[in-house]
């Protein structure tokens, strides 16, 4: 292994250790500056120093190369390195490594060919501590003599960097009436210099104290310990009513205070604790407020607070402690002005109460400080007087709740008491708005009753729910007006009725048809209509059964073989409401053969329809029949019709009289019919007036219609008459409700003959060629008449004949 050699300044006779052996030491070097002249020794570190000592096969452990910064001397030569290569061949040295070709850069560079290192620059710990070099022996050629050899470089630090604050100002607190040693801040410096040198030892002090407002305070309030700086109370008589804040001027210095130093500012805050309650001033007030209103401010109430404004410790909050049991009065805090709001929230009736005595408390939102002196809590008394007014009627509700079965009887008292007057003055009552006019009220006392019966299926019901209006009004004038609300209850005012009364069921209880579907219609509404319960009596059971079928429906089955014929079935059926109503009605239960297709027959049709039916030959065949009969049925009507009209005009001659007029324009044919002579009971039998023929009488409901017809004995008299229609219609199509129209008008008219009586159903018109029959008079009884002529008129005289026989 090739040698190397160090020559280095330092003082002989030091060990050097390296492992477990002792070697003659290689001391750091400590490189003066201002050194006029050092001498380089070379050391030869795999030489033995001593005959005792043998060479090992380990490299020398280099010490580092102490350097001090800001050095003036530059270049300055720090070592030499040589190599034993150079008793045999030419050697070169180079240097590598951080401060010669890396960053930073040309800080170092070695002789090549000497082997000494120098600095160039002046060096500074503060950027960099220390340098690791590499060192290397190379031939002419660059081949490495030697392995590279570390050589280090730690540069000593000067006291050139001032302490300083990390803050040009500190901020801190302090409540008031702290004791002495409270704790209120801290400050913090920093130093660039080694922290293990004097050079960074710093220490803390307060040089200066100013109080705000200035002079408030004029003895020293704080200390600072040196060495952490932590700022402490010394002394008491912190108050902030007294003084707000202080200003601290701080210094620090390094190398225990006694090297270089820097100053900065602490602002120390006197904070404020709530020891001060809130005072009313003034503590009474009197204010009015006219009733019935509300919403309004009515007045502010002051209290004051020494301590810091716009802090939870001045911040007031007032409360109501008496007087407002009805809760028409509120206040609260105005955030601005720290004042008292009153606020009225409810009207007031100055009926009920025409003053109110409030009392006030006021208290600070936080919680008053312990060492606050001890006070009462400060009250404040409003006498508040009610202004009356004139007030309009007061419904005790809206809408006016009133449930009612449909049912109640009229005159029914349905609601009472529903308004009263504050002033007293006295109400009258109506009702503004009834659409079926079901209500009535009394105008003094409001009491509201049932006029007419109540209908639950009115249009104007929603919901089962009837609106009515009511009014009050004072005697003044004043009025107000409230909702009625009817809820008519559903009552069970109808039984049901059984439908259909007749029907008709098959021959054999084995055919689907066997039954009669049976059901029942009730007027009443849910829950007093349906489920429907049918019942049998018990001796219609023996033979008939009914199963149901749903809620509203059920078959009517026979239990035996019936012979084909009419039966009636006495059926009960009940409702389902409470109590239930039911009724009994008899079905005409029609019991017949039925064909294939479930139709009612007769046996021998229903027996050739059920085995091989009718085919449609034979069903033309029997229509063709049934067609011929029915015109051969016709032309006999028709022929007879003709023979009675040639007979009837000779006849009327006979009575008549040829007359050069023909007056058959003036004349209608009624076809009126009579009760015949069995009815003696609804008019006189006197109907009959002789005509001026003589010994020719004429009955009476022959004559036109100027002829006095008899009266009814049923009704009274001289009642007005309905109108009749006069015109018959244009359209054949209507005739039938023209004669429907006239037939009814007739029955409700109680001036018309009897019911078997002739009813005149057209008008005959004015101006008749026909002589007036009124002047047909007769000067003798009807006993003195003869009427066998009659006989001789022919048959359709028969029945007058015999009328008026003798016999």
């Amino acid at each position: 292994m090739a040698l190397w050699s160090l020559m280095l300044c330092f003082p002989l006779g030091a060990v050097l250790c390296q492992g477990s052996t002792e070697y003659p030491l290689i001391p750091d070097l400590h490189l003066q500056p201002n050194t006029v002249e050092s001498e380089l020794l070379v050391l030869n570190p795999w030489i033995p120093q001593s005959p005792g000592l043998s060479r090992v096969k380990r490299d020398w452990i280099i010490p580092p190369i102490r350097v001090l910064e800001n050095s003036k001397q530059v270049p300055e030569d720090l070592v030499q390195i040589k190599s034993d290569k150079i008793f045999t061949s030419q050697v070169f040295y180079r240097l590598e490594g951080p401060g010669v070709d890396q960053e930073p850069k040309n800080l170092f560079d070695i002789d090549e060919k000497t082997g000494i290192i120098r600095s160039k620059h002046p060096l500074d710990r503060e950027k960099h501590k220390s340098f690791k070099l590499k060192a290397f022996a190379l031939s002419p050629s660059g081949q490495r003599l030697e392995n590279p050899s570390t050589i280090e470089i730690m540069v000593l630090d000067q006291n050139d960097n001032r302490p300083a604050f990390i803050k040009n100002q500190f901020t801190g607190s302090v409540s008031e009436f702290s004791v002495p040693g409270t704790s209120v801040m801290s400050v913090l410096a920093t130093d660039a210099d080694d922290p293990s040198t004097d050079n960074a030892i710093l220490s803390y002090s307060i040089i200066g104290q100013e109080s705000e407002p200035g002079d408030a305070v004029t003895k020293v309030m704080f200390g600072i310990n040196n060495e952490t700086g932590a700022i402490y109370t010394r002394d008491v008589g912190f108050d902030h009513e007294v003084v707000k804040s202080f200003r601290l001027k701080l210094q620090v210095g390094d190398m225990s205070g006694m090297g270089l130093t820097s100053e900065s500012v602490a602002i120390i805050h006197v904070t404020d604790i709530n020891n001060h309650a809130p005072q009313f001033r003034p503590s009474m007030y009197q204010v009015s407020a006219v009733e019935n209103r509300m919403d309004f401010e009515l007045c502010r109430v002051n209290a004051t607070d020494r301590d810091e404004p716009g802090t939870g410790n001045w911040e007031m909050k007032y409360t109501l402690t008496r007087g407002n049991p009805g809760g028409h009065f509120v206040v609260h805090t105005d955030p601005l002005s720290n004042q008292g709001v009153l606020t009225l929230v409810k009207p007031l009736d100055f009926e009920s109460q025409s003053e109110y005595t409030l009392v006030l408390t006021v208290a600070n939102r936080n919680l008053l400080s312990s060492k606050a002196p001890s006070v009462p809590v400060s009250s404040a008394t409003v006498v508040v007087t009610v202004v009356n007014e004139n007030e309009a009627p007061l419904f005790r509700e809206d809408p006016i709740q009133i449930l009612v079965p449909e049912s109640v009887v009229p005159g029914t008292i349905l609601k009472t008491n529903l308004a009263y007057d504050p002033d007293q003055t006295g109400l009258r009552y109506d009702i503004i708005r009834d659409p079926e006019r079901w209500l009535e009220i009394n105008k003094v006392t409001g009491d509201i009753i049932a006029r007419r019966p109540f209908n639950i299926r009115s249009t104007y019901l929603r919901n089962g729910v009837y609106n009515a209006v009511v009014r009050a009004t004072d005697a003044e004038g004043l009025d107000t007006s409230a909702t009625l609300l009817i809820t008519l209850k559903e009552t069970n005012d109808y039984p049901p009725q059984l439908v259909p009364l007749s029907g008709t069921v098959c021959h054999h209880s084995h055919h689907p048809d066997s039954a009669l579907l049976l059901t029942a219609l009730d007027e009443d509404l849910a829950p007093h209509a349906e489920p429907f319960a049918f019942e049998l009596p018990d001796q219609m059971a023996l033979n008939w059964t009914i199963v149901p079928v749903n809620k509203t429906h059920a078959r009517l089955h026979s239990l035996v073989e019936l012979e084909l014929g009419q039966y009636a079935v006495t059926v009960q059926v009940m409702d389902a409401g409470s109590p239930a109503l039911g009724s009994f009605s008899q079905i005409n239960v029609t019991v017949c053969a039925c064909d294939s297709f479930s139709q009612c027959r007769s046996e021998t049709a229903a027996m050739l329809g059920s085995s091989v039916g009718i085919s449609f030959i034979a069903l033309i065949i029997v229509m063709a029949a049934i067609a011929l009969l029915l015109l051969l049925l016709l032309l006999a009507v028709a022929i007879n019709s003709c023979t009675s009209r040639r007979h009837l005009q000779k006849e009327s001659a006979l009575l008549v009289g040829e007359s050069q007029e023909d007056v058959r324009d003036n004349v209608f044919n009624y076809d009126e019919q009579g009760g015949g002579e069995e009815d003696e009971n609804a008019y006189s039998l006197d109907l009959l007036s002789p005509i001026d023929a003589p010994h020719i009488p004429v009955p009476s409901f022959c004559v036109g219609p100027r002829g006095k017809q008899p009266l009814r004995k049923d009704t009274p008299h001289n009642l007005p008459s309905p109108t009749y229609p006069r015109r018959p219609p244009a359209d054949p199509t209507d005739i039938e409700d023209y004669i429907n129209d006239g037939l009814e008008a007739a029955d409700r008219d109680p001036n018309v003959p009897p019911y078997d009586t002739a009813l005149i159903y057209d008008y005959e018109g004015e101006g008749s060629l026909a002589g007036s029959l009124s002047s047909i008079a007769s000067g003798c009884s009807d006993g003195d008449q003869d009427y066998d002529y009659l006989n001789d008129w022919g048959p359709r005289f028969k029945k007058l004949a015999n009328m008026y026989d003798p016999r």
